[in-house]
């Protein structure tokens, strides 16, 4: 990893220009450019933490907010079913290193071992 800004945290300061589907003072969402999904999301915070490892408690409310938007933004757009994913660390496939929530739908989410 490097002390560079990401590319999300470039995006979330303005320098890299993408539609932004939600924004508030915590977090931005953004449609994903590799998509895994008919709907990918990005649920990305503004405040630039590496992985979900590194929150601290005082990262709780901004987490369970993280939450609600992802909730909120299925519901603008219509979704009744998703999955959220987050990936944490380079071995789990985490390629951008500032924490953010993918949300996947419109496909069939059936994985072996994930089922209820």
């Amino acid at each position: 990893m490097t002390s560079e800004p990401s590319v999300f945290s470039r995006i979330v300061a303005g320098d890299i220009e993408v539609p932004r589907l939600y924004e508030d003072d915590q977090c931005i969402v953004i449609r994903d450019r590799s998509p895994q999904a008919p709907t990918h999301l990005l649920i990305i915070p503004h405040k630039p933490l590496v992985n979900l490892s590194d929150t601290e408690v005082a990262d709780k409310p901004l987490l369970g907010h993280l939450m609600w938007v992802a909730a909120e933004v299925a519901r603008r757009q219509g979704l009744e079913g998703f999955r959220l994913v987050v990936n944490n660390g380079r071995a789990a496939g985490q390629t951008v290193f500032h924490l953010h929530i993918h949300l996947l739908a419109q496909r069939e989410m059936r994985e072996q071992g994930l089922a209820d």
